[in-house]
């Protein structure tokens, strides 16, 4: 096994760090910060390994989970990529662990928050309410364990995705290829949600994600949509856009909440 980190132009010691405790791990410090696309294609076209894992700075990998899934994915050659069951530092379930391609419908109960409450439905169908386990359409990019033979059919993370929806992308072209998506949660791994980017997003952040959005949609659903339903959809995209600029900028102004 190898293990690369790839420090986005960071200024927290992170290189320092790594170049004094881990000097085993190959180290990429990039001068600019590339991304998450861009930064993670840098590291997975080394080498020459069977499978890659992406995995960001924010998560704990528990004990045999990497094992468990290398011994799935030998097993069972139909998969391209697998993700696991993503527990937040409480021990509650993180929904974006395992996810369907988002719907009008469902991004809109899922970013008012409706579809967050339900179990079932429409308005629910973002976070895959009727997967327990097995093949499931998307997986999350915080612990994404990847086929090296898929990634070099299809093409790696899609760069022109900064930050988010670039995982949703290469499980989209997963399978379009043919391969599936394997959700396993007999497995966890701890992911300490907004650990990169906190809980309030700042101006850059904010706006990759909703481009993110803009460009999965204009990728893959817009060619094949009319044009006053995909109009609908980016003035709904930039409309949130703006919400989220706002909401963000007042919760960056508030005083956090004193830990009990």
């Amino acid at each position: 096994m190898d293990v690369i980190v790839v420090d986005n132009a960071s200024d927290d010691g992170t290189v320092e760090m790594v170049t004094a405790e881990f000097p085993n791990v190959h180290l990429i410090a990039s001068a600019r910060n590339l991304g998450f696309s861009a930064a993670n294609n840098r590291a997975a076209r080394q080498g020459d390994s069977t499978y890659v894992l992406a995995l960001n700075p924010d998560t704990r990998v528990t004990a045999g989970a990497l094992e468990r899934l290398l011994e799935l994915m030998d097993s069972r050659a139909e998969v391209g990529i697998c993700g696991c069951r993503l527990e937040l530092e409480d021990g509650s379930f993180d929904h974006a662990a395992r996810r369907s391609f988002p719907t009008v419908l469902g991004s809109l109960g899922h970013f008012t928050g409706i579809g967050r409450r339900q179990d079932t439905g429409r308005l629910a169908q973002y976070r895959a309410p009727d997967v327990d386990a097995g093949a499931v359409e998307a997986v999350n990019g915080a612990f994404m364990l990847m086929r090296r033979s898929v990634l070099e059919e299809i093409g790696y993370f899609d760069e022109g995705f900064w930050l988010y929806m670039e995982d949703l992308d290469l499980c989209f072209r997963c399978q379009q290829a043919g391969c599936l998506v394997w959700y396993e949660p007999s497995v966890t791994v701890i992911h300490v949600k907004h650990g990169t980017t906190g809980r309030h997003r700042g101006p850059r952040a904010d706006y990759a994600f909703h481009y993110g959005m803009y460009r999965f949609y204009r990728k893959h659903y817009a060619p094949h949509r009319r044009l006053p339903v995909n109009t609908v959809v980016y003035v709904g995209i930039a409309a949130k856009l703006g919400v989220s600029l706002i909401r963000n900028a007042i919760g960056r102004r508030l005083p956090s909440a004193a830990p009990h």
